[in-house]
């Protein structure tokens, strides 16, 4: 088990510490769960009024927001409590799963593959014919690459994801269990007699920046010419779809069950809220936030905040909303 003192914590986040504690400090909680020795956050003044009967001797706090220690507890004032947080929470991460052996003997690695320095492959995992793996590169167990596939240093491969062939993934990325990338985008065309479909074969790739983490059970479609692109910093959360050509550019954020359709292009720094769906061909441009639940049928201009099925501006759409209230009265 870990265990800090306030000096610990405070050389971690760097704040203004006030009152002081006998107790140490072995992990972090919600502040209405917490125990003696536990540290909480308080990031809103909403959750000041908790802090009275809250069991926590360490609250990491706003430094806005007023707020007393009390007896044998201590604050940090920080500018930043939900930062802070982040660099704690990294500060109190287990240990992450062991591997005994670099490369397991179960693994299935193709004789062309290239494997860096430093790289682990766990047991049952699958490496196809001129996959390349950079140094430091980390791959659990029952993890599918196909053929040449490339993917940069530091990145790590939770169990049950699979990569297929030409992919390009960059360094520093993180895909979580039963991600699928590089799979047939969804493409049909009726039949010249009327009987059935036919597929539109997908011949591109996926390419991925650095620093990219895609969540759980999220899907990215290979492009049916050339790429789907992630560019460096994308955050995808779980059960999020990327469909064939979709270009994203850097620094976006997908919340969890929210979709992009074919060909969507997404600007810098986009936000797109959970449960949201992007109709084909739309651009979202830089700085824009979809809402959650929206849908999006037309391009969005940078900056805009859009709401509402279909999505308006976000202003527009809570007059609606208001005016719809005032009819049911």
């Amino acid at each position: 088990m870990k265990t800090f003192s306030i000096e610990d914590i405070n050389a971690i986040i760097n704040g203004s510490v006030v009152g002081q504690t006998t107790n140490k400090i072995t992990g972090l909680e919600q502040i209405t769960k917490a125990n003696k020795n536990q540290a909480t956050f308080i990031g809103n003044r909403k959750f000041a009024t908790l802090w009275k009967n809250s069991k926590a001797s360490l609250a990491i706090v706003n430094d806005k927001i007023a707020l007393e220690p009390g007896e044998n507890r201590v604050l940090i004032k920080v500018k930043n409590a939900d930062l802070a947080m982040a660099k704690l929470l990294e500060s109190f991460t287990p240990v992450t799963p062991y591997f005994e052996t670099e490369i397991h003997p179960a693994a299935t690695i193709d004789k062309s593959a290239k494997i860096g320095n430093g790289s682990r492959v766990g047991a049952g995992s699958f490496i196809g014919r001129n996959v390349i793996l950079g140094n430091n590169v980390t791959i659990y167990p029952n993890v599918t690459i196909l053929d040449e596939t490339t993917i940069g240093d530091h990145t790590t491969i939770w169990s049950g994801t699979i990569i297929r062939e030409r992919s390009v993934i960059g360094s520093h990325c993180i895909f979580h269990s039963n991600v699928s990338i590089g799979a047939d985008g969804f493409g049909y065309r009726p039949n010249d007699d009327g009987r059935g479909l036919v597929k539109i074969p997908h011949i591109g790739n996926v390419v991925i920046g650095n620093a990219v983490e895609i969540g759980a059970n999220s899907c990215v479609d290979r492009g049916k010419f050339s790429s789907t692109i992630l560019g460096d910093g994308c955050k995808i959360d779980n059960l999020v779809q990327i469909a064939h050509n979709c270009v994203l550019g850097r620094s976006c954020i997908m919340a969890g069950s929210s979709g992009l359709a074919g060909s969507v292009t997404l600007g810098d720094g986009v936000v797109i809220g959970g449960s949201a769906s992007i109709k084909d061909h739309v651009t979202i441009h830089s700085g824009a936030t979809v809402g959650a639940g929206s849908g999006v049928m037309n391009d969005v201009p940078a900056g805009k905040t859009v709401l509402g099925y279909p999505a308006v501006d976000s202003r527009e759409m809570l007059k609606q909303w208001v005016a719809l209230r005032k009819l049911a009265r």
